[in-house]
């Protein structure tokens, strides 16, 4: 992974101990069953000939290195995406990274809540 530095340090709401937890997780696992998750391997055929979600739904996300990859920032940003999810609601937080569910838990819960308020019927 040539997208991170190994010299940078750790953020402060991700520790040491996070960052041990996480290595044995792989340790003991390894990496290979995190590349057969499915939307890593998106050019498989499952049998599915109309893949819509048409649920409301909500992406919450940093901008990271994920954003670097080839051709997903333009699938998020300019709405490709919404092909196969039209009631997507995004929100990018710039100052986020891919865990911004554990940098900025309060304003990930409003954003859900604010979601959830929107879309759900009584």
């Amino acid at each position: 992974m040539d997208l991170v530095d190994p010299l940078t340090p750790l953020p402060p709401w991700f520790t040491n101990d996070d960052l041990d937890a996480y290595a044995t997780l792989y340790r003991n696992s390894g990496f290979r069953t995190a590349l057969q998750v499915p939307y890593r391997r998106s050019r498989m055929d499952y049998g599915v000939t109309d893949p819509k979600v048409m649920a409301p739904s909500l992406l919450i996300m940093g901008e990271d290195y994920f954003m670097k990859f080839p051709g997903i920032e333009e699938y998020i940003r300019k709405g490709t995406v919404k092909q196969f999810m039209p009631n997507l609601d995004i929100t990018c937080m710039p100052e986020g990274n891919h865990f911004v569910q554990e940098q900025f838990p309060e304003q990930v819960n409003e954003h859900i809540i604010s979601f959830l308020n929107k879309n759900c019927t009584t």
